[in-house]
């Protein structure tokens, strides 16, 4: 039996988490954060084949790359659709980073939904509605592996901004309060969008904002 992969990656410019998820040649990525062009050259490199993508939430720094290797690999990406309104905004955050902007023509987003989902064919996958950094904010659980994806809804340390278009700070701490109730083990592997990994033992721990509402 082929073991699943689940790797880090710190692009350039260093920003963002993105997750890269590997299955024999077939691959996926989460937030893929800066070129296209050297998401391209990693898995040309690796001899990994594109199938899916996946975004934890609309800001720019963690689709920049995902329109366009959608284009290039001809493959779906998918963004919870009450953030498809994200798309387009933020271009500054990408000027300071000069990572071209977006373009207006770019491919539209598959629609995500809470729930369980198979990825790569066999690999589960549960997609949680976070909504509070954004409308559309979402986590991703793999049970099997137990690996939680958060993106900006927690942190090691703390919890993602509110006061961006769409943030809602009642929302974002009920999300933490049902992640916090969802009960998933203390070795739970946390990958956040930004900063430190952590456990979800480490979260009960040293996050005091990870806690039942």
């Amino acid at each position: 039996m082929q073991k699943n992969k689940f790797e880090i990656l710190r692009m350039s410019p260093e920003n963002t988490n993105s997750v890269l998820v590997s299955s024999g040649d077939d691959c996926i990525i989460f937030d893929p954060w800066g070129h296209a062009a050297d998401w391209e050259q990693v898995l040309a490199a690796r001899g990994l084949n594109l199938r899916e993508i996946y975004a934890t939430h609309g800001h720019p720094d963690h689709i920049s790359a995902a329109p366009d290797l959608a284009r290039r690999f001809n493959v779906p990406w998918y963004l919870h659709p009450a953030d498809n309104s994200l798309i387009g905004w933020g271009n500054e955050l990408l000027d300071f980073f000069q990572i071209p902007h977006i373009p207006a023509d770019f491919v539209a987003p598959m629609p995500i939904a809470p729930g369980r989902h198979m990825v790569l064919g066999t690999i589960p996958m549960d997609v949680i509605a976070t909504p509070g950094h954004t409308p559309g904010g979402v986590c991703y659980y793999f049970p099997n592996e137990k690996i939680l994806l958060t993106g900006d809804t927690i942190f090691r340390d703390g919890f993602g901004r509110y006061d961006f278009p769409g943030g809602d700070a009642r929302a974002l701490f009920k999300s933490i309060s049902q992640l916090h109730e969802l009960n998933m083990p203390d070795d739970t592997y946390v990958v956040h969008g930004h900063g430190p990994d952590s456990t979800i033992d480490i979260l009960k721990r040293d996050n005091p904002h990870f806690k039942k509402a």
